[in-house]
């Protein structure tokens, strides 16, 4: 699985006074498919963290095209841009269900760390976990 639709129906909360949902948001609707797509893949939050992992955000760096409402559909494209076993960026389009527009592109950037929050390196800390992220970006079956 290469890449990943997450749906979800915007909710009323969402919107701010002019009706569209309010940019920030956005990075909570992110944050949903990429861990939707984790635990698809069979990498949710919980199994990494059991294995000592995590994954904090080191950055964030959308662009916003178009805006959605209230009850409106987004479908939002989520897929592994870039690993290398210390690092990953995640790449995200919205589109708008019923039209296809795009409401935003982007991006955020990853690191993987131990429960002290110090980096790591999954081909040395957990070459299981690695491979199966080097699966999925580039189809081997490790190094």
């Amino acid at each position: 699985m290469r890449e990943f639709v997450y749906e979800r129906k915007v909710n009323y909360y969402e919107t701010d006074r002019m009706g569209v949902v309010h940019h920030s948001n956005y990075i909570r609707y992110l944050e949903e498919a990429r861990c939707t797509f984790l635990e698809k893949i069979g990498l949710s939050f919980a199994y990494l963290e059991e294995n000592g992992i995590t994954i904090p955000v080191l950055g964030v760096n959308v662009e916003y095209k178009f805006h959605v409402t209230f009850s409106d559909i987004v479908e939002i494209h989520v897929y592994i841009k870039d690993y290398n076993g210390v690092r990953m960026n995640i790449g995200y389009e919205i589109l708008e269900k019923e039209t296809k527009k795009k409401v935003l592109s982007g991006e955020t950037k990853h690191c993987f760390t131990n429960r002290e929050l110090r980096p790591i390196n999954l081909k040395k800390y957990n070459f299981e976990i690695h491979n199966k992220f080097d699966v999925l970006i580039n189809g081997s079956k490790g190094e």
